[in-house]
């Protein structure tokens, strides 16, 4: 039987396709939103959390909001703003941001809850008093600002900073908290486009006239793109001192430093002088350092006129040019409007295209020589510049003392702190804070983080081992766009294999055809046809009845065995190339094909001999016995 050849990618795509579907479902699959399932568990490190315990009297402030999940619990220690923005329109005015107590959406630690902003592109304020209403006052000790941040979805335009609320009348009520309260303190990431901020302000009262000034400290240097995108909670720490040098870190990691006195804008401390706002500059002040040479004149052979380009006196036009040939003409196949009016529109006119006339030719139009610059041309003339014996310097007015002056030396004695808040604007929604904690002692602050922040970090580490844990942490949690950007390459590959299987099918249709030629042919020429061939042959044949027998076999063989071989070959014709590895197979098959077609003329002979007067040479008698074993054979 013939032997079908089967293409040998096959197995190579199995495995290809095996590999894909391993690293594709190792972890939980991707919903429509581009997000991981939040249905996963946490991993072994979430069986070792634990609520920390609050301590007020090492802490103003801790929360952890793991026993506020329950429906309006969160209003046990937190409020709600109801108030109003006072500069903008009724409808975008209220405070009306919907705030959740909740497990991230990529769980993490068992039973860890936080407090997260649901919507976006609204006004949302919420706030709690320190504990015990034991105000923090800024005198002996630092204060240590510390809380965590998940911008779940992301963040394109919003803030997620904390603020401090002063002490006063705007702390009273935390129902009308917003935008205007007074704070002593506002620290915290924040984003707006390509703008990347972690702010830290506070506000200073001057202590001569009263007026309080937000001081903005100066950027880091380094960018904090990540917590914008790595969708990871994060953690952020201010700490001040007495000695009025403060440090930010995100992560546990020095991001900035610097003093209050010096690292802030505007300064704490006006300058001592000012320039005076009545000194006016003399009208005789010369405060040119240079001036135009008042004895040079202009040479008689500078020409003003010549322009600074002219034509190439050298350029010809190509020959082949169709001067007569308009560039753009009218598009015939344009149809005027259904709705044109030409009492309104003016007279419609069909929109010129490039003549197709110009496409073949070198140019057409008016031929115009190319510019070149003009080697006489000099530009108006000017009077070359020297020194100003006259120069007295730049003016500047005069300093005198400032009026407002003052030296505080203290910035860090800051209003009391009464209340911590959150009051934010996002055009991302599913912001989660945590763990929020207020005290004067890094200590404590580290011992808080170690039991909550540094867990998580574990935790999150450990699943970022897998290999679907890394490829999410480096699209962003996007896999979306990935996705499709995946089946777009993919493309040419599913094309060469969709090529691949249907030239098998066309190969294997093929072969049946072939097989069932050969089929056909092992049958013998009916007694009809040998004896034409035999009686055409007749004529030709000598004395040697062997060559007649020849040429009988000859024309047998064309009849039959030669067709099934040609067919066989033009079947096998389109794989030489596919087969270059396989040749000593090729030729087995060939070398077959070949014997079945010397075994079906030697059938024809045979049938020939017995129907027919042609003699037949008796020095063969073995060919017939051989064809009847092979045929034996096949059966």
């Amino acid at each position: 039987m013939m032997k079908l050849n089967r293409p040998r990618w096959s197995p190579l795509l199995w495995r290809i396709t095996l590999l894909c579907a391993v690293v594709l479902f190792h972890n939980p699959v991707v919903h429509g939103n581009d997000e991981i399932s939040t249905e996963s568990q946490p991993a072994e490190d979430a069986e070792l959390y634990e609520t920390p315990k609050i301590d007020s009297k090492r802490m103003y402030f801790a929360e952890h909001f793991d026993d506020l999940y329950n429906e309006d619990a969160i209003e046990k220690r937190w409020v709600k703003s109801k108030a109003k923005k006072d500069d903008a329109a009724d409808e975008v005015a209220k405070y009306d941001g919907e705030w959740a107590v909740e497990q991230p959406q990529r769980p993490i630690l068992a039973n860890d809850y936080g407090l997260v902003l649901k919507s976006k592109a609204k006004h949302a304020a919420i706030a709690s008093h320190l504990l015990l209403n034991r105000p923090f006052v800024f005198e002996d000790k630092p204060l240590v600002v510390q809380y965590e941040v998940n911008l779940q979805e992301g963040q394109e335009c919003g803030g997620s900073y904390i603020k401090l609320l002063s002490v006063g009348d705007g702390t009273k009520d935390l129902k009308q908290f917003h935008d205007k309260t007074p704070y002593t303190i506002m620290f915290g990431p924040d984003k707006c486009g390509n703008d990347v901020k972690l702010h830290f302000i506070f506000r200073h009262v001057n202590p001569v006239n009263s007026t309080i000034t937000e001081k903005h400290c100066n950027k880091q240097k380094d960018r904090l793109d990540d917590p914008f995108k790595d969708k990871r909670p994060h953690l952020y720490q201010l700490i001040i001192r007495p000695d009025n040098t403060y440090t930010i870190r995100v992560d546990h990691k020095t991001v900035n430093e610097g003093s209050l006195l010096t690292n802030f804008t505007p300064a704490v401390n006006p300058p001592a002088e000012i320039d005076d706002p009545e000194d006016r500059k003399p009208e005789n002040w010369d405060d040119r350092e240079k001036i135009p040479d008042p004895d040079a004149t202009k040479p008689d052979d500078w020409n003003e006129d010549e322009p600074a380009q002219i034509a190439d006196p050298k350029a010809t036009k190509p020959s082949g040019w169709l001067d007569d040939v308009e560039e753009m003409v009218p598009d015939s196949t344009a149809v005027k409007p259904s709705d044109w009016d030409n009492d309104m529109d003016g007279e419609w006119e069909p929109p010129l295209i490039p003549n197709p006339l110009c496409e073949k030719a070198v140019g057409c139009g008016l031929w115009k020589a190319p510019m070149v610059a003009n080697p006489n041309y000099k530009g108006k003339w000017r009077p070359p510049l020297i020194a100003n014996v006259n120069y007295q310097g730049k003016w500047a007015p005069r300093m005198i003392p400032n009026p407002d002056f003052f030296e505080d030396l203290t910035p860090f004695r800051m209003t009391p702190i009464a209340a911590v808040g959150f009051e934010i604007w996002s055009m991302s929604s599913d912001i989660l804070f945590d763990n929020v904690v207020i005290c004067d002692d890094e200590a404590v602050a580290d011992e808080w983080a170690a039991q909550t922040f540094d867990l998580k970090v574990k935790t999150l580490d450990r699943q970022a081992q897998t290999l679907w844990d890394r490829a999410m942490r480096y699209i962003n949690y996007k896999p979306g766009y990935w996705g499709a950007y995946f089946v777009y390459c993919s493309i040419p590959l599913i094309a060469y294999i969709w090529f691949l299987w249907s030239r098998r099918d066309t190969e294997a249709d093929t072969k049946a055809e072939v097989g069932r030629k050969k089929k056909n042919d092992d049958y013998p020429a009916p007694e009809d046809e040998l004896d034409d061939m035999a009686a055409a042959t007749a004529g030709e044949m000598g004395e040697d009845g062997r060559s007649s027998k020849t040429k009988l076999n000859a024309a047998t063989t064309g009849s039959s065995g030669s067709r099934s071989a040609s067919s066989a070959g033009e079947a096998y014709g389109e794989d030489e190339d596919e087969q270059d590895g396989d040749e000593a197979e090729g030729d087995d098959e060939e070398n077959e094909a070949q014997e079945e077609a010397q075994d079906m003329g030697a059938a024809g002979e045979e049938d020939a001999s017995a129907g027919s007067d042609v003699p037949v040479d008796s020095k063969q008698p073995e060919g017939a016995e051989g064809l009847k074993k092979r045929k034996a054979r096949r059966d």
